[in-house]
């Protein structure tokens, strides 16, 4: 649970804010009951009610951005259902959802939902506020979503930018290894619930420390960055390339049976033995393949692309080795 909420960041901004609104709403839904404002603590169970909904929704399927939305609608349709029943002192209850529509969704629909929230309440004129506080009430409004905008969008920017740090290989340009865990658990996850077949991948360039040692690291980078180029221009758009370390990389192919990953490499195979080269001459791989099976994890499948990308070595290199199917217990 902490490792998920350490590496989502809407998961854990949903699981902060719905757990303060649960902190906050609480007391007064148990307060109306005792004083016998059943209305006002009904609305404010069924509020609870929702949040939760949405909280267990996002931690169950991992739709972190419905599930922000769906909040952010609550929230302030709640505010207003508030404000109907508590006049105008409900207008403080619309400030906080306000601005918490901003982490729940993106910049651009949480000023949406402000906005037709307060084109609701003018509309309509909810809660007969007088015209003074509502003209007050709408500037203010405007002010907090715009600074609340401005801020989300800044937000944003930092958190893409930290987001392809932490996930891109700064020397190729591809996903890294922790952007390629990711990737596997949701195959895994997508072969469960569709069974989508995915083939899995692993090649190693031969003899690749000679390069280095014989020519440098700079060269090395290149043959490296040019390996990349070979790679994507010849798989499939569907398909995801990742460095793995060194001179390892990691091709995930979708919607793959046995035939159309064993064709995909061969091809693979092929091409990079003809394209790449180094000062010393043409740079060949070895391919460790495996198809994912049913009841099989990540760590599992992996292990079982990297025996087989053992053994391709062991055979002598600049081959294709694909893993047998685990046997049934």
């Amino acid at each position: 649970m902490l490792y998920r909420l350490k590496n989502d960041f809407r998961l854990s901004i949903i699981t902060l804010l719905g757990s303060c609104a649960l902190l906050g709403i609480t007391p007064f839904a148990i307060y109306r009951f005792a004083q016998g404002d059943i209305i006002a603590a009904i609305v404010d169970a069924l509020i609870l009610l929702s949040v939760c909904s949405v909280l267990a929704y996002a931690w169950i399927s991992g739709d972190t951005r419905r599930s922000g939305l769906i909040m952010a609608i609550i929230a302030c349709s709640g505010g207003l259902v508030v404000l109907s029943l508590q006049g105008t002192i409900g207008l403080f209850w619309l400030y906080p959802c306000f601005i918490t529509s901003f982490f729940l969704t993106s910049s651009r629909l949480a000023l949406l939902i402000n906005t037709l929230t307060v084109f609701v309440l003018s509309l309509f004129q909810i809660g007969g506020i007088e015209y003074e506080h509502l003209i007050s009430f709408i500037t203010t409004a405007i002010v907090v979503s715009a600074c609340a905008y401005v801020f989300s969008l800044r937000n944003e920017s930092q958190r893409r930018r930290l987001e392809q740090l932490a996930t891109l290989d700064p020397l190729t340009g591809v996903k890294n290894r922790r952007a390629m865990e990711e990737e596997l658990l949701r195959a895994v996850a997508t072969h469960e619930r569709n069974d989508l077949s995915y083939g899995l991948a692993i090649l190693d360039l031969d003899h690749f420390k000679r390069v280095n040692d014989e020519h440098g690291h700079a060269v090395g980078d290149q043959v490296l960055i040019e390996c990349v180029d070979i790679i994507s221009r010849h798989i499939r758009k569907s398909d995801r390339l990742f460095r793995f370390g060194g001179e390892e990389f990691v091709l995930l192919l979708p919607g793959v049976d046995d035939n159309g990953m064993r064709s995909v490499i061969r091809n693979l195979h092929k091409v990079l033995r003809e394209e790449l080269k180094s000062p010393s001459g043409a740079v060949t791989a070895s391919y460790g393949l495996a198809l994912l099976q049913s009841d099989e994890n990540a760590d599992q499948w992996m292990e079982r692309a990297d025996n087989a990308l053992y053994q391709a070595k062991e055979n002598g290199r600049d081959q294709i080795i694909v893993a047998p199917q685990p046997q049934l217990s």
